[in-house]
């Protein structure tokens, strides 16, 4: 039987059973309202799943930020409980890479899109897959990977939940207290594609061009021509009304 994880305090954990989607289930305890701070989880045998509770005291163009820290948590997790020769990148739309494969996602909801207005809540949801989902060892598919496929085998999923915790809420209390500095300084360090060539959808279509790095609010900047684009980090946003 997984034992239960411990969470630091201020945190709790909220389990759901295999069929349920943490990020989904999060969302709407958030809008019945519960307390900020609570995680829920699912840890089957070929995924770990959370997401993450908050209550936002800023605009939503600032408390998206909370992907950014939760993001660097999970780098950081990771790279205290993998072997020193797994490398984690993160891609500013989410994607958590490893050893330059996609392992992992990071997804954002909150009760509203305009940047300008005060969340009630936000969620950020993780993925990260442990094992091929089949016996094929992921070979189709050679951008993808797993834990399991870069010698993670080790690491415990209950472990990587609670290191996630622990150090999510280090960099979050690092921008409640010294700001965004703190939190640029690190993604840019593991940043995926900064300097190269890129194409992503921006008001529902492609964007494409140079990523040259990130805004105050991180927010994307693509250079196409002599032209740069800001995309900003509220466009991640998985609302219904945010399409």
């Amino acid at each position: 039987m997984t034992p239960e994880p411990t969470f630091p305090p201020l945190l709790s954990g909220e389990p759901v059973a295999n069929h349920i989607d943490p990020f989904d289930k999060a969302i709407s305890m958030a809008t019945l309202g519960c307390d900020a701070g609570t995680i829920v989880y699912n840890i089957s045998t070929e995924y770990l799943r959370a997401a993450f509770i908050f209550a936002p005291e800023v605009t939503l163009e600032h408390a998206v930020a909370m992907q950014i820290a939760c993001g660097i948590g999970y780098s950081n997790a990771l790279g205290a409980l993998a072997p020193p020769e797994v490398a984690v990148h993160l891609d500013w739309q989410g994607q958590i890479m490893v050893n330059g494969a996609t392992c992992g996602q990071l997804q954002i909801a909150a009760d509203c899109t305009d940047p300008a207005q005060h969340a009630d809540w936000l969620v950020v949801g993780l993925t990260i897959p442990l094992v091929p989902a089949d016996d094929h060892g992921g070979g189709d598919t050679p951008d993808q990977t797993t834990l399991l496929q870069e010698g993670c085998i080790e690491v415990d999923p209950t472990r990587l939940l609670e290191s996630w915790s622990r150090h999510s809420l280090v960099w979050i209390n690092r921008w409640s207290e010294e700001g965004t500095a703190p939190l640029h300084a690190e993604w840019r360090s593991m940043a995926q594609g900064m300097g190269e060539d890129i194409t992503i959808k921006h008001k529902g279509a492609d964007l494409s061009g140079t990523f040259l790095g990130i805004d105050e609010a991180f927010g994307m900047l693509v250079r196409t021509d002599d032209t740069t684009t800001l995309v900003p980090l509220t466009s991640l946003l998985k609302n219904e009304t945010a399409s």
